[in-house]
This record gives structure tokens, sequence and C-alpha cells, in this order.
């Protein structure tokens, strides 16, 4: 059995160790908050904002004298030969299987790729899937440290500035987004989403199907308005994902602190018990020492 001084300083280190979990908890929590305030703020504006892009660019793909040409650049459809997976995890651990889920479908999305016959190139932000793919030989053509400090809208513009113009010089034939979906704080859900082209966008649909082209009055016109409507597009998915990502992380690192604390409050429990039951049985020693002893003397 451990001596009491090992029992003793066992349980003060775990003492110390459930002080940082709760507070680590409470920290992300108040971030959660926040996080999840702008995520639901923000979810809506994204998927309408991809409804009107693709209602647009059906409505001009219906109306085109030539279906060879795409109706916009970033809408071009390629056999893909080269695909680019912009993977978006966290910069820290602490959080439970979060990084860990993205890795393994950033993985199992690029050998499926591979075994395709496709190139398959990464861009990161987050450092646990920068160090993921390195490890494992993926090429890291761009990365973007520290993104999540300071969250907002010019941290997604610079990623899509990346993204944008090797696109449209068919650098890359497509690209994913990888990246954790907030569904509350014990949930998360792991998204393989394509970015570029868009789907279905060049694709028309039949006349009598719900998702066949309306005709609406455009303002100035439908070239000007997809000319800007698809980099929009662009830069607001991924400031969602990432906006989902840092909300995900908060989420899980929270339920992480909360099961650590639990832990820590059961571990002490039985430390102090073992305690108690090494204490008990000194005194039991010292005390048939002592009348053993005073047994010896009457005799």
């Amino acid at each position: 059995m451990p001596s009491l001084k090992g029992i003793r300083k066992r349980i003060v280190s775990t003492k110390s160790t459930q002080k940082i979990t709760r507070a680590m908890k409470m920290v992300a929590g108040a971030k959660l908050t926040r996080a999840q305030q702008r995520i639901v703020a923000m979810r809506p504006y994204a998927v309408k904002t991809g409804d009107v892009l693709q209602s647009v660019a059906r409505t001009m793909a219906a109306t085109a004298e030539s279906q060879d040409e795409p109706v916009h650049p970033l809408l071009a459809m390629r056999p893909e030969a080269n695909a680019l997976y912009v993977v978006l995890t966290a910069d820290r651990g602490l959080c439970g299987a979060l990084n860990t889920n993205v890795n393994k479908a950033t993985e199992r999305a690029w050998r499926e790729k591979e075994a395709a016959g496709a190139t398959v190139v990464f861009i990161t932000a987050g450092r646990k899937g920068r160090e993921y793919i390195a490890r494992r030989g993926g090429k890291v053509s761009q990365d973007f440290p520290r993104i999540y400090d300071g969250l907002d809208l010019e941290k997604a513009k610079r990623i899509a500035g990346w993204i944008v113009p090797r696109f449209v010089k068919a650098q890359f034939d497509s690209v994913y987004l990888i990246f954790n979906e907030f569904k509350s704080a014990i949930t998360q859900k792991v998204v393989v989403e394509r970015l570029l082209p868009l789907a279905d966008a060049n694709g028309g649909a039949d006349k009598g199907s719900a998702n066949a082209p309306c005709d609406f009055i455009y303002e100035p016109t439908q070239r000007a308005l997809l000319e800007r409507l698809v980099p929009m597009y662009v830069e607001i998915s991924i400031y969602r994902a990432l906006l989902e990502s840092q909300a995900s992380f908060f989420g899980a690192q929270m339920t992480a602190m909360d099961a650590a604390t639990r832990n820590a409050k059961e571990m002490i429990a039985r430390l102090t018990l073992d305690y108690n039951r090494a204490r008990q049985a000194g005194i039991t020693k010292e005390l048939m020492e002592i009348v053993g002893g005073a047994e010896a003397l009457k005799e």
C-alpha cells in the first residue's frame, strides 16, 4: 500500500487539477455562449446566399445560348484531376475527440480521392490538422495560423482570396471544406462539403420540379449579380465553417473539462478512502505494538 505521504501528495495534486479543469470549463462555457450566438445568426444568411446563387445560376444556365460554357468561372465543372481540401481544426487540444474526428474524416476523403486517380492538396486552419496531415505525408500548400484569434469576416476573405484565383486558373478542379458542424455543447458533426464548384448550379432543373428556376427581375443584370454573388458565397461559406469549428471547439472543451472535473472528484474520494484506510492500519499497528510491549513487561 502506498505511504500516507504519497497518498496525501496525490490528493493535493488532484485537487489542483480539479481547480484548473473547473476554471477551463467556465471559460469555455462563457466563450461558447458568444460563439453560439454568432453561428446561429450566420447560418440562415449563409444558407440563403447559397440558395439565391443556385437559383440565379440555374436560371442563367437554362437561358444560355451555349450550354458548354459555365455561367461563371467559379462554377465551372471539370474532371477532378486536382482536388483541394480546406481542413479546419483547433489549435489546441483538451477537447475530447473533436480534432481526431476531423483528421480521420480528412484522411478517409483523401485516400478515396487518390484511389479515384486525383491529386489531393490541402490548406489548413488549425495546428492539429496541419500536424496530422504533415505526419502522413500530405501536401499542405498553405496554412493559416491562429485564424481563430479575433475571428471575423476579413480572415475568411484571406482564405477565399487564396482559393479563388487558383480555382479560376484551373490549378484545382474542386474545393472541399472539412469541419465540425456545431449541434450542441455535447454534439458536433463532421461535415465534408463541396465549396467549388457549387453543386447543381450549372444544371437546369425540370420545369415541373420544386427546384425549377424562378423568373425574377434582376437589377442591374443577372451577370452583374452573379459576379458579386459567387465570391460572396465563397467568403460566407468559409466564414460560417470557421464559426462552426470555433463553436464546436468550445462546446467540446466544456464537455471534456466537465467530465475531467467529475473524474477528479471521484478520484479524490477514492484517494481519501485509501488514505483513511492506511492511516487506520497504521494506528492499529501502533496500538498492537504498544499492547504487545506492555504484555512483555508484565512477564
